[in-house]
């Protein structure tokens, strides 16, 4: 049976949250939004493409960054309305150049860092 991207459930804007997740490591990377086009683009080409809510535009990661995320394995929740991406991560994940978008953890009530860019943004 082949997989049809409409069988997921997006929501009211045809969306659906993604996750991605390192291959190597199991830490959670980014999550941002996708649509059935990003899904479809996502597995034909292997190369993870998203849904810019600000730029009404598909967004390959790492298209203009350098920082690709290869797909290794596509993934849905047991109610299909969440997208899991196993993923390649070529360099830092989020924009601010960390590995992770995940970086900022609230500890004894206060807001904590816990890990710097990997490349300095100066």
């Amino acid at each position: 049976m082949n997989f049809d991207p409409q069988t997921l459930r997006y929501d009211e804007k045809g969306l659906i949250p993604a996750i991605a997740q390192d291959h190597e490591s199991g830490q959670i990377l980014m999550m941002a939004w996708m649509n059935a086009d990003a899904v479809r683009q996502t597995l034909e080409t292997g190369r993870v493409t998203y849904w810019s809510r600000s730029r009404q535009a598909f967004w390959v990661k790492g298209e203009s960054s350098g920082h690709v995320q290869k797909l290794v394995d596509f993934r849905f929740d047991c109610d299909r309305d969440c997208v899991l991406v196993v993923v390649a991560q070529s360099g830092p994940a989020c924009h601010t150049l960390r590995q992770s978008c995940f970086y900022t953890a609230v500890r004894e009530g206060a807001e904590v860092e816990l890990m710097a860019p990997l490349i300095d943004p100066a």
